[in-house]
């Protein structure tokens, strides 16, 4: 229909004309309640917000010197954060001679991580930074 035609329905029955595809030839227009339209959207934008859960990153920290007993208490503090939904970032920091054999906390990483594998994927591998040797893990259900 006219445009002079469609603005006098719309206000006929006190709605506005808004134009939902400018470009369309020819374009195309709804009657709608414009206030109500903005005012829903902006609250389906706030509840899609509000039920977003922001994943936090926990660090766990390890040394190249660990023992099995040691690495399995801070697994069962990883699993904690892992079925909240949180990442995990996993550090070692070497300190004097450790820093000659960067490999030791590698292979410290990955036991840490076979004891956390069934909840668990790594997102970045182990890498040697300078001083520190960094893995994060993440949940499994997140990807």
């Amino acid at each position: 229909m006219r445009a002079s035609q469609a603005k006098s329905l719309a206000d006929e029955r006190r709605l506005d004309l808004v134009m939902i595809t400018p470009n369309a030839q020819p374009p195309v227009c709804q009657i709608m309640d414009y206030g109500k339209y903005r005012f829903d959207t902006a609250k389906k934008a706030k509840d899609a917000q509000k039920n977003q859960k922001k994943a936090d990153i926990k660090e766990i920290r390890l040394s190249i010197t660990i023992d099995t007993g040691d690495i399995n208490t801070k697994s069962k503090q990883a699993r904690k954060f892992l079925t909240d939904g949180d990442k995990v970032k996993v550090s070692i920091r070497m300190r004097g001679r450790q820093m000659a054999r960067p490999q030791m906390g590698v292979d410290i990483m990955y036991s840490f991580f076979e004891t956390v594998k069934d909840i668990a994927t790594i997102e970045r591998k182990p890498a040697v930074d300078g001083r520190s040797i960094i893995m994060n893990l993440v949940p499994i259900n997140a990807k």
